[in-house]
């Protein structure tokens, strides 16, 4: 048994003394084979090296201590512009200021009331027209337009509008180098991207531009305009999260396209409100803007009555004084006619109530004067009311509006 196991150990040595040579001949072979790989690859992967690098050597700094390698270097060149930019750069001149003057002392001297913004929309011949906000002008003896470079001109009032809180000017076209486009506001969307160009809290700031989107279309609202306490008319609005502030009022509310798609008017000032601007559609503005320039006062359809709303008034009185059957809680109540007018050339009377007009139920003032508005003077229209409890038709041929009538 001892023979046996001497035997195996002397083999076993042999064994492991054969395998050492083999591996050491492999070893060789493959760090030659990787040195010619290595040798000739080399030149065909710097090729592929995306940034300079130091191989193999240390980094020093000035004085010759070595540092540490941070990496790469690379000089980055950015370009700041974007279609925001190139929209403002086309578009910011043709916003202006707009000075309100007005006499005032003992002398009658004449001195800043207030400002705001205008947007130029058109230049022909010799005169340049600017659109800007009713209250940015009323009560205004004279008006000044200051451009982008600080340069007054005198500006004459063309006309004002209270209920769409518009008015155009007119300038000497001399110094007016851009005009703006309108947009198209029928077709923008909520989240749509906008931006605010105007005058916020005085000329200091002229041109200041605010980014935003649009937060809602077709916001209704109320405006209460000879102060009586009733809701005059609801005015349709774009309301935009870009930050409109005082002085921003007749300034251009911009889309992506560089088109103004809103005329900006007013923001909601309250303590706990943030962000809730609101700007007249361009599309309401248009047409308002062609009447002041062209006629200097906007036609608008007329009756010639004194209105109040139905739902205003108590239940005795719908009883009572008017004897309306019981389901009649909606319409517009005649209060007085004015002579000669059309309202009483179609034969209403006070206490008349009316239900429809050219066609459409009339819940209030408000519903009667939107559809009346849309009405062309001259037109003739067909309406339906009630006296004492009576249901009654008739024909109206409109006139020509007188203010806040109907």
């Amino acid at each position: 048994m001892g023979y046996y196991d001497q035997d195996y150990e002397n083999y076993d040595a042999k064994r492991q003394k054969g395998n050492r040579g083999g591996w050491f001949l492999a070893g060789l072979v493959g760090a030659i084979l990787g040195g010619l790989l290595v040798f000739f690859a080399l030149p065909a992967l710097s090729n592929f090296v995306p940034y300079e690098m130091n191989l193999g050597e240390e980094a020093t700094d000035q004085q010759g201590q070595t540092v540490e390698d941070t990496g790469p270097v690379k000089n980055v060149s950015v370009d700041v512009n974007s279609a925001i930019t190139d929209i403002v750069d086309e578009v910011s001149d043709a916003v202006v200021g707009v000075v309100n003057l007005q006499e005032a002392g003992f002398w009658s001297e004449t001195g800043e009331a207030g400002t705001g913004s205008g947007v130029i929309y058109k230049k022909e011949g010799k005169d340049a027209f600017v659109v800007t906000n009713h209250h940015v002008i009323e009560g205004a003896s004279q008006v000044e337009i200051s451009l982008s470079d600080g340069t007054r001109v005198p500006a004459e009032i063309l006309g004002s509008d209270v209920l769409t809180d518009l008015a155009v000017l007119r300038v000497d076209a001399n110094k007016i180098t851009k005009v703006a486009q309108f947009g198209d506001s029928d077709a923008v969307k909520p989240g749509e991207p906008v931006i605010a160009i105007g005058n916020p809290l005085g000329l200091q700031f002229s041109g200041s531009v605010t980014q935003g989107i649009i937060s809602g279309t077709e916001r209704a609202i109320p405006i209460d305009e000879n102060g009586d306490g009733q809701v005059d008319w609801n005015a349709e609005v774009l309301q935009t999260d870009a930050a409109i502030n005082p002085g921003n009022s007749g300034g251009a509310l911009i889309n992506l396209d560089g088109k103004v798609i809103g005329i900006n008017s007013m923001k909601i000032a309250q303590a706990a409100v943030e962000g809730i601007g609101l700007s007249i559609p361009a599309n309401h503005a248009i047409p308002i803007i062609e009447d002041l320039e062209k006629y200097s006062e906007v036609r608008r359809p007329y009756m010639g009555i004194g209105m109040r709303s139905l739902n205003e008034v108590s239940s005795y009185h719908k009883e009572q004084t008017l004897k309306l059957p019981q389901d009649i809680n909606e319409g517009v109540i005649v209060m007085s006619v004015v002579p000669v007018s059309p309202a009483a050339q179609a034969g209403l009377q006070e206490f008349d109530v009316i239900t429809q007009f050219a066609g459409e139920n009339i819940k209030d003032i408000i519903d009667l004067r939107k559809i009346l508005y849309n009405q062309e003077v001259g037109d003739t229209i067909e309406l339906t009311f009630y006296r004492n409890g009576e249901k009654m038709s008739g024909k109206m041929k409109l006139g020509e509006e007188d203010m806040l009538g109907g």
